[in-house]
């Protein structure tokens, strides 16, 4: 049996999609999620669904038992709040005596200087002092992370930031789903490490000449020092620590932090990345 957490998330609700268009009975998944009347659409294609509420420990052991696998999706919040929600997980799946954990990291978690690997780091060292099978699926940044924003950048004719010249080696949120699901169906997993990063990298400036290319408007590349960047945030209603996350990354990118390629992610799918173009087109559509 195979169990997915944060089941009716964006991730979630791809790595299901993928296990069941990868032939998985529907028998043989489990949709673990905080809001069980919000997976009535994933039950009703038959797949069971189970309370799992990270900031509810006692949630966690009976949606975890019988897990051959078991793919941990990290939370999101604060960095206090991650790190007490995934210790409850790892201990919940230690406890359920889970087949094997599998957990979404981030890229290059070991040494990477962005503030958010530092709940990912957090998390590893308990995997591994759990004594539990695992893998790692250290995943790079989504396209999406910059996407989901684009259509009204293009209305306002700039696409803000402050990564200066800095890369960002991204793919499409679905491909890192086909790729947990094509982990979580393999055998011989137990240790392994994937780096997951798309097949290229580019510059905030290549994506704004690539959603004026594919508008015909004039859109450009406004690199802002940090604080102003964080005012632009705060402004449109982002909480205090999303804002302080956001401008570290692209901080971080300036520095390089996100343009390493490894070619993991293509390597478990059999096929290339999902281009930037391609994820653009679909954003500006709405």
């Amino acid at each position: 049996m195979i169990v997915v957490t944060a089941a009716t998330g964006q991730f979630g609700r791809l790595v299901i999609d993928a296990l069941l268009d990868r032939g998985t009975p529907a028998s043989e998944i489990v949709a673990a999620v905080r809001t069980p009347a919000k997976a009535a659409d994933i039950a009703a294609r038959g797949v069971e669904v189970r309370e799992a509420d990270y900031t509810k420990p006692e949630t966690l052991v009976p949606a975890f038992t019988g897990a051959d696998k078991l793919l941990f999706v990290s939370s999101s919040g604060p960095e206090a709040d991650r790190i007490s929600q995934h210790a409850a997980v790892v201990a919940a799946a230690t406890e359920a005596r889970v087949g094997q954990l599998l957990y979404t990291s981030i890229y290059s978690a070991s040494d990477s200087p962005l503030g958010l690997s530092r709940v990912h780091r957090d998390t590893e060292a308990r995997i591994a002092a759990s004594g539990l099978p695992s893998v790692l699926l250290r995943n790079g940044w989504y396209t999406e992370n910059y996407t989901g924003s684009l259509a009204g950048a293009v209305e306002r004719g700039a696409v803000a930031g402050s990564a200066g010249e800095g890369r960002i080696a991204s793919a499409a949120r679905v491909d890192y789903a086909e790729a947990a699901a094509i982990v979580l169906l393999a055998d011989d997993q137990a240790g392994k490490v994937y780096e997951l990063t798309g097949d290229t990298n580019w510059s905030l400036a290549e994506l704004a000449a690539e959603a004026a290319r594919q508008t015909g408007k004039e859109v450009a590349y406004a690199n802002l020092p940090a604080e102003k960047y964080g005012e632009i945030l705060t402004g449109v209603g982002l909480p205090a620590f999303l804002v302080e996350l956001l401008v570290d990354a692209d901080l971080r990118v300036s520095e390089g932090a996100l343009a390493g390629v490894t070619g993991d992610l293509s390597g478990l799918l059999g096929r290339p990345t999902t281009p930037l173009a391609d994820t653009v087109a679909a954003a500006l559509k709405g």
